[in-house]
């Protein structure tokens, strides 16, 4: 008999898988599933998978295919309830049925209205035992991105900072500096690769000429996001030079003057018109527009102007603070425009969740409270 800790580890294994495909699958959720069968020397995977790039196939269909006969009476340990509807691929639980899987377990509900528990059902219906429940918090954790496009309508926005030990991103004429060490642009790097896209503002992207693609091996680079109200974005900088290479897309107002958005586009950047709220750059329509187009996971790699927007607008559900052992001086820029680092640190939405050692640097990671 598969024991419950058995099923905790399958599905922890199950976990584990859909993390892979964090940052390549949207605008579909990265979901993990194992096929396991129950033998006499114990229980033995026969089958794994995980969404592929572009959302497709699905994880419960790359399990099954790999399972093969072997599926027939298994148990199947998924992270998301299968789905139940028809798109460009047949529906989940039909495929789950036709393999003759006897058990699901799974880990939370989809809250997509297409799901929505229906995927569930249409198996327990048809003679499945269906459990749902284990390793809930993680898989919330995990596809917070897909839950967040689908309940409020935008994207899981993480926001990076890096500041040195007296609080400063830069220093004075908003001159960019090197804070941090290796490992923390390595963990910048990985970041941006498990992101679907990466925004940043104009004023970053003028005084910087970033990339802000991911260099790590085995990794793909998110959409990069600028905003970018007036459409000012350099033609001759680093990030419209390799728009062919990782997708571009510039937010401007409706203002933006037309010849620069056709000279953008004629360079392969996609230019994004949303509108302004009294007098200021509206971010819920700009998260809203970028969850249209089937963002669900968005880093916010920004200078502290934006950054201390976003916060503002109560719009970071996690953030990740670096902070370096340097010390950059009173001349420096502040981390955020017009605000402490206590609006972070001590805010009332967020919690401190972990800290970490990087070389000679420390990672503060912060989550939104439940509800």
């Amino acid at each position: 008999m598969i024991s419950a800790a058995d099923d905790a580890h399958f599905m922890a294994l199950a976990l584990a898988l859909g993390r892979r495909g964090l940052g390549r699958t949207w605008p579909n959720p990265a979901v993990g599933a194992v096929v396991v069968r129950d033998r006499d020397a114990g229980p033995m995977i026969v089958g794994r998978g995980w969404t592929q790039p572009g959302g497709r196939p699905h994880a419960e269909t790359e399990a099954l295919r790999r399972a093969g006969e072997a599926a027939r009476g298994a148990t199947l340990y998924v992270t998301l309830e299968p789905c139940s509807h028809q798109g460009r691929t047949p529906p989940c639980a039909e495929a789950i049925l036709q393999a003759g899987i006897a058990r699901v377990v799974s880990a939370l509900a989809d809250p997509n209205p297409q799901v929505a528990g229906a995927g569930h059902w249409r198996l327990a219906e048809n003679g499945v035992t269906v459990e749902v429940g284990l390793g809930a918090d993680q898989a919330r954790r995990d596809h917070a991105g897909h839950i967040s496009r689908m309940t409020a309508g935008r994207p899981h926005s993480i926001l990076k900072l890096a500041v040195s030990a007296d609080g400063k991103a830069g220093l004075s004429g908003r001159r960019p500096v090197q804070i941090t060490g290796s490992a923390v642009r390595n963990r910048v790097h990985r970041m941006r690769g498990m992101s679907d896209a990466v925004l940043s503002g104009i004023g970053t992207a003028l005084s910087d000429d970033p990339l802000l693609t991911c260099r790590l091996p085995g990794m793909a680079s998110p959409v990069r996001v600028i905003l970018d109200s007036q459409l000012r974005l350099p033609l001759e900088g680093r990030l419209v030079a390799t728009a062919w290479q990782a997708p571009l897309w510039v937010i401007a107002t409706e203002a933006a003057a037309p010849d620069r958005e056709r000279a953008l586009q004629a360079r392969g950047v996609e230019v994004l018109r949303v509108g302004s709220a009294n007098g200021k750059r509206d971010l819920i329509a700009v998260l809203q527009a970028l969850a249209e187009r089937g963002i669900t996971r968005l880093m916010i790699e920004a200078g502290p102007i934006v950054s201390a927007a976003f916060i503002a607008a109560d719009l970071v559900d996690e953030a990740v603070l670096f902070r370096s052992p340097k010390v950059i001086g009173p001349d420096g820029i502040d981390a955020l425009e017009g605000l402490s680092l206590d609006a972070l640190r001590a805010s009332s939405r967020l919690i401190q969740i972990g800290t970490e050692t990087l070389g000679d640097d420390t990672a503060e990671s912060f989550l939104r409270r439940p509800g």
